[in-house]
């Protein structure tokens, strides 16, 4: 191990991970992923053993939201890569930055009833991510790396997988080149289509934006936007905390509120920035608006959608609004009114209060105790259901929920990873009952790491919300309630 030419690919690989910034790895070992254990130490990584492979891509995926960085998970072939799979399609749902690495069988074409042995584990995997490709040299492993990181800097970040042959990871290996580090920088340039762009906002009498996740970047040049142009917001669950708490005309996150497409019916120009507006951000077929819309995302299958978008721009939401703010000429007001807003948001409230009793005044408790800057993870609950739509944040990317995929157990193994990354700043997790069954055993990891990490546990000893679903669809309630143990 002394002669870095002379290491195993799985130590190499370490190696090269921390020259990408990696500190922290999320794992389980095993008899055929070993090799990649060989060089945490050495390479300056800490590793963190989960108790469940699943647990493991949830702190992986939390990690990764807290600290902005590529959250890295190693696991076995066969089950542990199976395991590690529900995360990843809630990494892809998201936009997450993740990157697996696991083992795979040298040969499973002409030979069987080896352990772990499926019958494509590759093809497998690329089903939940963005790519899932085999390394079957070293040279193919550093550029499948390079290739990984160079795209989560440049494009929608969503995870990868790489595996590599048992035998490929004993190997010696030459130490990858200072070539299979860099990163290129992407630079963006708007387009004189683009320009069209402040052309309709001074056309405009009530225009709207809708800020998703995408747009969290651009946070900073947004709020200025703001100041000087006063729009309405809407945004995405997502998208919470680009526009503080104190903006008078935040509509929040009520984008599934049915009445919100008629807020956006009675506007003449909707400008969406880094949002899907997918099924689970409005919750109908068609977001509501009779106008111009204007797509900003760097995805072209987002831009791709043809619900009413007029003018699409590739381009990041900071190079947007940078360019927005080099034009003085805007707009100051509209004829949208704080009343107007502060109505709606009242009338929404109340409908949530409504729908579930009882949640609203302990959203309200809950958010007047925490301190400044606390970062929360939640799962699938009635009570993350509520709040999601009252809460409003004062910071983006303070709040992380499994959007999209919606896999229980998520809150306590991201909760885990988010407090990792932050270090001692506040850290919690909200999550439900049932939900809690799934990762549980991840407290293992908490106690062991002494992380301090408050949970508030909504326990109404059943499966609510599906309770509810049933009874709304003349389902007698089945199977909705499970025996739980003490969990204090």
């Amino acid at each position: 191990m002394s002669d870095p030419a002379t290491r195993p690919l799985g130590a190499q690989i370490s190696h090269l991970l921390k020259a990408r910034g990696v500190d922290v790895v999320f794992g389980i070992p095993g008899v055929h992923n070993q090799e990649m254990y060989r060089g945490i130490e050495e390479a300056g990584i800490t590793h963190v053993l989960a108790r469940h492979e699943q647990g493991a891509g949830f702190m992986a995926d939390g990690y990764a939201r807290a600290s902005g960085k590529v959250g890295v998970a190693y696991v076995i072939t066969g089950p542990g890569l199976c395991n590690i799979m529900t995360p990843m399609g809630q990494a892809y749902s998201d936009s997450v930055p993740m990157l697996v690495i696991s083992s795979c069988l040298d040969e499973t074409a002409a030979k069987r009833g080896q352990l772990h042995q499926m019958k494509d584990q590759r093809a497998a995997a690329e089903t939940v991510c963005d790519w899932s490709e085999e390394a079957r040299t070293a040279e193919a492993a550093y550029a499948l790396i390079n290739r990984a990181f160079q795209e989560f800097h440049t494009k929608r970040r969503r995870p990868k997988h790489i595996q590599v042959p048992i035998g490929a990871l004993v190997a010696l290996a030459a130490q990858p080149g200072e070539s299979d580090r860099g990163l290129s920088i992407g630079i963006e340039q708007l387009s004189e289509v683009d320009l069209i762009l402040p052309h309709m906002l001074r056309k405009a009498r009530r225009p709207v934006f809708i800020l998703g996740g995408g747009a969290v970047d651009a946070t900073p040049e947004i709020r200025s936007l703001l100041g000087r142009c006063q729009i309405p917001v809407f945004t995405t669950y997502a998208g919470r905390g680009i526009v503080g708490a104190d903006y008078p005309l935040l509509f929040g996150s009520n984008l599934a509120r049915p009445d919100s497409a008629n807020i956006l019916a009675s506007s003449d120009l909707v400008i969406t920035v880094g949002s899907e507006l997918a099924e689970v951000d409005l919750w109908r077929d068609h977001a509501g608006h009779n106008c111009p819309m204007v797509r900003i995302d760097i995805d072209p299958e987002c831009l791709a959608d043809n619900s009413g978008t007029t003018l699409r721009i590739k381009a990041t939401a900071q190079t947007v609004f940078r360019a927005l703010e080099e034009i003085r000429d805007l707009p100051a007001t509209f004829e949208w009114t704080q009343a107007e807003v502060s109505q709606a948001r009242a009338r929404w409230r109340a409908e949530i209060d409504a729908e579930r009793p009882g949640i609203l005044p302990f959203c309200d408790a809950v958010r007047a105790a925490l301190p400044e800057g606390a970062m929360i993870y939640s799962d699938m609950t009635q009570f993350a259901y509520a709040a999601k739509e009252v809460w409003d944040m004062d910071e983006p990317g303070h709040w992380h929920h499994p959007y999209g995929f919606g896999t229980l157990g998520y809150a306590l193994p991201a909760a885990i990873g988010g407090a990792i990354a932050r270090q001692g700043k506040p850290t919690m997790a909200i999550i439900g009952d049932y939900g809690f069954h799934y990762t549980m055993q991840e407290l293992g990891v908490a106690v062991e790491l002494g992380l301090s990490l408050p949970i508030i546990l909504w326990d109404n000893g059943k499966l609510g919300e599906i309770e509810d679903s049933m009874v709304r669809a003349q389902i007698a309630p089945n199977a909705v309630i499970a025996q739980n143990p003490d969990f204090l």
